[in-house]
């Protein structure tokens, strides 16, 4: 593949308005972490020029570009440690994980630990969604159980506030 983005990266262009400014923000670091796994260096000297290269896309305009950075460069900096978070909840060896799911768990943890003011179902939502998009057929399920294992551990208070709330008033 030659331009660096995920397979079905035009799997869903004829929806592109429908998607809000953050999942296209998402949508774009996800080709930028991809293009990095395929580097396979955890360097962060080509960050800038995958950064240049993604911005470059004529779509990228509909992005919240301030997310995308966040997302972008924050996962490429953390990425050791993200892994260190998430693979406890991984039934395979991180090289075995198809570069697509793992540019989605990059994103799914760095914003689950880093950003609480994104909910934490919102958080594994988006996730899903970009494993529905580019990921392998069953890819989302896998995601989703990744990160929902791993909310319950990295955010604890907020994942019982919301069994609570769906079991009701009086239920205990």
């Amino acid at each position: 593949m030659t331009t660096g983005k995920p397979q079905s990266a035009s799997a869903g262009s004829a929806r592109v308005n429908a998607r809000s400014a953050r999942r296209r923000a998402r949508e774009f670091a996800l080709q930028g972490i991809y293009a990095w796994l395929l580097r396979g260096d955890d360097s962060l000297q080509d960050a800038g020029e995958i950064d240049a290269h993604i911005r470059d896309d004529t779509e990228f305009s509909e992005a919240d570009a301030s997310w995308y950075k966040t997302l972008l460069h924050g996962v490429l900096r953390e990425a050791p440690a993200l892994r260190e978070r998430f693979l406890p909840y991984v039934d395979r060896p991180l090289d075995e994980l198809s570069p697509v799911e793992h540019a989605i768990l990059l994103i799914g943890s760095f914003e689950l630990i880093n950003h609480i003011e994104v909910p934490y179902k919102v958080a594994i939502n988006e996730a899903v969604e970009l494993a529905k998009s580019f990921g392998g057929t069953d890819g989302f399920k896998f995601v989703n159980g990744v990160l929902d294992k791993m909310a319950a551990d990295v955010r604890p208070a907020e994942v019982a506030a919301a069994a609570a709330r769906r079991q009701g008033p009086g239920a205990r």
